[in-house]
């Protein structure tokens, strides 16, 4: 029998799970949850990562007590934010979140610099205005001291290793959704990164996941009484770890990776960065095992998120199965959004701003909280299906369906809802799919699985996955079609 340790952070909540191999099958114990709230400080967004960290000491304790300790850990987590270190091995101060950076002015002036087409040629990432060249581009603009006093820049992950090894690096899938890292150089573009004048000398060494990236040091292993333990990076990306675990059992697939954000894709061997792709605004960030993620990132169920925040605050409690309950019973196709429209990036109001949006659209506004979470659900279900198709256009392939992971397999309307709306077959699970990918991972890294392919064996063998098949196909077929017109999307 042989286990791992695996951190997973998402954007609300942080988790430690152990796995263990047994007989052909993985199984899965989770040891500690944890919330993961960002603080809002002087009108600026911030993760509070040393409690994540402390979070991290916790459960790495709740492990060394478990009679299957692990000799092995990785972390992986959202992309894109990250943490200077200054020359004193200090962390000069706490990361920003990523939804601080909403304002597209930045991600202008450096797309005045340097041409769409260029950046796209050297990175193949999606434009998004937080991607992570924008937000340095915004401290070099607006505090050009914390630059200077920079030594290295270290993603989420990459910063939380740091403080358990001393050593720093970066992980490929993690720094390939920075815009600022070139898969045909296979390391960061110092042209780019000198053309939009930020500093070439920050950014770590590269490693691709499953390397060893150190021992946990002396200093933590004597404050917690542990034993000696390797960090392997994960794909530190949590997506590039969600889509290890997806059980697959042939090598082209689609899948969704549903949670806070929906990233749906296919997994490639080589970037993809063509014209289409660059029109249509499709990523190639790294994988597990030197693959590439040809995907596109879609706002999830963050929009329902924050809704029922909003509805919280006013007094108004609801558990996410009683808003599904209520959407279920809510009048179908009245109104449909766009999730990715540009209104529902930033914390905030959202009922109220779907409301303005249908208003905009000359849609029927939708009032109810039960209205409101259909008009979320059924308008990602048809994104879906857009997105799908754009990635079949894309990578000049045909699926047969689409492979679901991640949290979101636990809303059965919206896995129903998907399936009707792309026509196919859905397969969801694992739920935990990043947390089982960072575990997969860990056993390549230690010999224990020949590769991906083996590992998703293991893992279909190991969970359950729930199949949902198309119904009622015309009338989601009519609904995508009005979809389309009232999103504006023509091609």
């Amino acid at each position: 029998m042989s286990t791992a340790l695996a951190f997973d952070l998402g954007a609300s909540s942080g988790r430690a799970l152990l796995g263990r191999l047994d007989n052909g099958r993985l199984f899965v114990e989770e040891l500690h949850r944890f919330p993961n709230d960002p603080v809002l400080v002087s009108g600026r967004l911030h993760w509070d990562i040393l409690r994540l960290y402390h979070e991290i000491k916790q459960g790495l304790l709740a492990a060394k007590e478990h009679a299957s300790a692990p000799s092995s850990v990785a972390i992986d987590s959202w992309a894109v934010d990250f943490g200077f270190i200054g020359t004193d091995g200090e962390l000069l101060r706490n990361p920003y979140h990523y939804r601080n950076f909403h304002s597209p002015e930045m991600m202008e002036e450096v797309l005045s610099m340097v041409s769409k087409s260029e950046i796209y040629s050297k990175t193949g990432i999606q434009f998004l205005p937080f991607n992570t060249i924008y937000q340095l581009y915004s401290i070099r603009k607006h505090q050009p001291e914390l630059l200077a006093g920079a030594k290295k820049l270290l993603m989420i992950p990459d910063l939380l290793r740091y403080f358990l090894t001393g050593e720093m690096y970066s992980e490929f899938s993690n720094a390939s959704t920075t815009q600022m890292y070139n898969p045909l150089l296979g390391n960061w573009d110092q042209e780019l990164i000198s053309k939009i004048q930020l500093p070439l000398n920050i950014y770590p060494p590269v490693l691709q996941s499953g390397e060893n990236a150190g021992n946990i040091r002396a200093s933590v292993i004597q404050e917690l009484g542990l034993n000696g333990m390797t960090l392997y990076t994960a794909a530190e990306h949590d997506t590039g770890s969600a889509v290890v675990s997806v059980p697959a059992l042939q090598h082209q697939f689609a899948y969704l990776s549903c949670g806070t954000w929906s990233l749906i894709g296919t997994e490639i061997d080589h970037p993809m960065m063509t014209p289409e792709a660059l029109e249509l605004n499709f990523t190639n960030e790294g994988g597990a095992c030197g693959t590439y993620r040809l995907l596109k990132n879609i706002m999830g169920l963050w929009i329902l998120q924050e809704s029922r925040r909003v509805w919280a605050n006013k007094g108004a409690l609801y558990s996410f199965p009683e808003l599904v309950k209520m959407a279920e019973e809510a009048e179908p196709f009245v109104t449909v959004i766009d999730p990715d429209h540009d209104l529902f990036l930033t914390p905030g109001d959202m009922p109220s701003r779907i409301q303005e949006l249908a208003k905009r659209t000359a849609q029927p506004v939708p009032i109810t909280p039960g209205e409101i979470t259909r008009c979320i659900l059924e308008s990602l279900a048809l994104k879906y299906r857009l997105t799908l198709d754009e990635t079949e256009r894309v990578s000049g392939r045909v699926f047969d369906g689409l492979h679901m992971v991640g949290g979101g397999i636990y809303n059965e309307l919206l896995c129903q809802w998907t399936a009707n709306a792309i026509g196919r077959p859905v397969w969801a699970g694992p739920a935990e799919g990043s947390a089982i990918g960072n575990l997969a991972i860990q056993f390549i890294a230690r010999g224990e699985f020949s590769g991906i392919m083996e590992a998703r064996r293991v893992i279909r063998n190991s969970v359950e996955v729930k199949e949902y098949e198309p119904q009622q196909i015309q009338r989601w077929e009519e609904a995508y079609q009005a979809f389309r017109q009232n999103a504006g999307i023509s091609k």
